[in-house]
C-alpha cells in the first residue's frame, strides 16, 4: 500500500471518529481524502539546466556559515535541508537567476546556523504557546497544513523568543506536511479578547518576521486567510505593505469565508468552521512535538538510506516515491532512531517506537468528509 493510500485511509477513519462527543485536543495527522495538492509544473529545458547548475554548486559547498565563529563543515542537517524542491523554491524566488539563488541559499544556511534554528526546542518555546496563540490544526483543500495565529491570545511581552516561536512553528509545519505539498495555509483571527484589545503586532516585530519569512522561507506561503481585522490592524498592514513581496500580497484574503478554502470538518469553530477544538497545552504540545519528531525522523532515515544526497527528492523523503535520486536501501529502525536524535528534538529519552501516532483519532465533533 502506498503512503498516499495509507494516509487517505487514516484520514477517512479520522473524519469518522471525529463525530464522537467532546472537543478535539490533539493535532490532526492527515488531510481529508479529498484534499489533494496541485501537481507541480514540469520544468522547461532552460529551468532544468539552471537547476542542474545550482545542484552541482550546492554539492560542492563545504562551509555552512560565513561567520568565522560559527564556520564549519556542512552537517547532515544542512545537506538534508538542501533538497531538490528547496533549490527550486529559491530559483523561483529569484526568478530563475541561478547565481542569485545560490547566494540566497548560502545566506540562509548561514542564518539557520547563526539563528540556531535546529536548536529551538519544544521546551524553550513552550511558554510562548501556553494559551494557544499559534496552533497547527488540520489541512486546507489542497493539503496545506493550517497554521492558526490568534493574536488575541498573546500571553508574553515582546522578546526575541516571540519571533523564535513563529520560526519554530513554521519548522513544525514543514515536518508534518503531507507528500506533494510544500506550502502552508496561514489563518489569522484578529478577534480581541478580555486580556488583549490591541491585537496588532509591533511594527519592528512585524518587519523582522516578514524579513525572515520572505528571505529564508521563500515560496512557502500558499495562502493567508485573515478575519476580524480592526482598524488598528488595517493601519499596521498599510505600514508594512511596502515590505511585502507583490506575489505574497496576492495570496492574502481578508474577511472571506474560510470554508471556501478549508474543509469544514477540519476548520476550527473559532474560524467559523465545524471542528470543535479546545486548546489544552498539556495535551496538545507534547502530541505535536511527538508527531513532528516522528515524521522528521522517518524522512531523515530515508535520506540516509538514499545516500545522503544533496538535491534529494522530497516526494521520496515523504514516502510518496520508492526511489530517490540514487538507489536506496530500506531504512531500518536503528537508522530512524539515530535520525530522531540527530533531528535535535528535546523530548528526553524519546524513542521512535514511542512516537507512533495512534490510528485511534482524538475525539471531537465534526462532520464526515
Amino acid at each position: 500500500m502506498s503512503a498516499d493510500t495509507q494516509n487517505a485511509t487514516v484520514a477517512a477513519a479520522t473524519a469518522e471518529k471525529l463525530t464522537t462527543s467532546g472537543p478535539l485536543k490533539l493535532p490532526i495527522p492527515f488531510p481529508t481524502a479529498n484534499s489533494v495538492p496541485a501537481e507541480r509544473p514540469q520544468l522547461t529545458e532552460e529551468q532544468t539546466k539552471k537547476y542542474e547548475w545550482l545542484v552541482e554548486q550546492a554539492r560542492g559547498w563545504t562551509v555552512a556559515s560565513k561567520n568565522a565563529a560559527l564556520a564549519g563543515p556542512l552537517t547532515d542537517e544542512d545537506r538534508f535541508w538542501l533538497t531538490r524542491e528547496c533549490l527550486l523554491r529559491y530559483l523561483r524566488a529569484t526568478k530563475w537567476n541561478e547565481k542569485e539563488a545560490a547566494k540566497r541559499l548560502q545566506d540562509t544556511l548561514t542564518w539557520r546556523r547563526e539563528y540556531g534554528v535546529n536548536g529551538l526546542t519544544a521546551e524553550h518555546i513552550s511558554p510562548e504557546n501556553e494559551t494557544g496563540k499559534q496552533v497547527l490544526l488540520g489541512f486546507d483543500k489542497q493539503g496545506r497544513v493550517c497554521h492558526y495565529l490568534n493574536p488575541g491570545r498573546q500571553n508574553t511581552d515582546p522578546s526575541p523568543r516571540q519571533v523564535q516561536h513563529l520560526v519554530y512553528m513554521v519548522e513544525r509545519v514543514i515536518d508534518i506536511m503531507p507528500a506533494g505539498q510544500e506550502t502552508l495555509a496561514l489563518l489569522i483571527n484578529f478577534k480581541t479578547s478580555k486580556s488583549r484589545t490591541n491585537t496588532a503586532p509591533g511594527i519592528s516585530t512585524g518587519r523582522e518576521v516578514l524579513n525572515i519569512l520572505q528571505t529564508h522561507y521563500p515560496e512557502r506561503l500558499g495562502r493567508a486567510l485573515i478575519i476580524n481585522v480592526p482598524w488598528v490592524v488595517w493601519g499596521f498592514f498599510k505600514l508594512i505593505t511596502p515590505f511585502i513581496d507583490p506575489l505574497t500580497r496576492e495570496k492574502l484574503k481578508f474577511n472571506e469565508d474560510m470554508n471556501q478554502y478549508v474543509p469544514s470538518e477540519q476548520l476550527w469553530t473559532e474560524f467559523l468552521g465545524k471542528l470543535d477544538f479546545e486548546y489544552d497545552h498539556e495535551v496538545y504540545w507534547p502530541a505535536l512535538t511527538k508527531m513532528a519528531a516522528e515524521r522528521r525522523a522517518e524522512r531523515m532515515a530515508r535520506w540516509e538510506a538514499g545516500g545522503k544526497q544533496v538535491g534529494e527528492l522530497e516526494d521520496y523523503l515523504f514516502g510518496r516515491l520508492q526511489q530517490g535520486v540514487a538507489p536506496a536501501a530500506a531504512p531500518t529502525a536503528e537508522s530512524a532512531e539515530t535520525s530522531l536524535k540527530a533531528a535535535g528534538t528535546l523530548v528526553e529519552d524519546l524513542k521512535v517506537a514511542d512516537l507512533k501516532v495512534s490510528d485511534e483519532a482524538p475525539t471531537g465533533k465534526a462532520t464526515a468528509a
